[in-house]
């Protein structure tokens, strides 16, 4: 397994690799091909490591969404299988539905009949609850919880502990903040 990225997250990416039983091989970095561990840039690997043989998980964290997302295209532009790392210590009902690329760390938790799409992080403690759905390149921060029947659109930033209040739809590219209650104000009728 490699890694796309080379910074913070891509390392704790590489320690959940190990966790879950794959075996590291280097991070990618297109600033820096140079450094511990790195294999170089993008188009250095794909000259070096045939997709056949190696999967690449992309480590790049959530600073820039629209660049994590480009490069998972570019990713799967070049035929490299992009696998889920489930730690084996998340609770992932089996009648829920997970896309690819997806990062589930310890203690997360996948109820029934949600689903997960692509490219999504659930950091430790995160809850997606029953019925609810998370669209592509999203993050759950630490503590998270998305009650049921709620649709988290594309590009989503979860902070920790924020939860969102039951069949709410919470739209594309929405920045929720650490410890916040997102939920809908009901009208008064007159």
């Amino acid at each position: 397994m490699i890694v796309y990225g080379s910074k913070e997250f891509a390392h704790i990416v590489k320690n959940l690799i190990e966790i879950c039983g794959h075996k590291f091989i280097g991070f990618i970095d297109d600033l820096n091909p140079i450094g511990e561990s790195v294999l170089g840039t993008f188009e250095d690997v794909i000259n070096k490591y045939s997709y056949k043989e190696y999967k690449i998980v992309n480590g790049i964290g959530y600073n820039n969404l629209k660049a994590r997302w480009e490069i998972q295209q570019k990713i799967r532009n070049n035929y490299y299988e992009s696998i889920n790392l489930i730690h084996p210590k998340a609770i992932v009902d089996s009648k829920s539905v997970i896309g690819e690329g997806n990062i589930i760390m310890a203690g997360a938790i996948v109820e029934l009949n949600a689903k997960i799409n692509d490219l999504v992080v659930m950091w430790p403690g995160s809850i997606v609850n029953h019925d609810s759905e998370v669209s592509n390149n999203c993050f759950l921060s630490p503590s998270s919880t998305i009650c049921g029947f709620v649709n988290v659109g594309e590009n989503c930033f979860i902070g920790a502990g924020a939860v969102i209040v039951n069949h709410l739809n919470v739209p594309a590219n929405t920045f929720v903040k650490a410890g916040s209650l997102y939920y809908k104000k009901k009208q008064v009728e007159s």
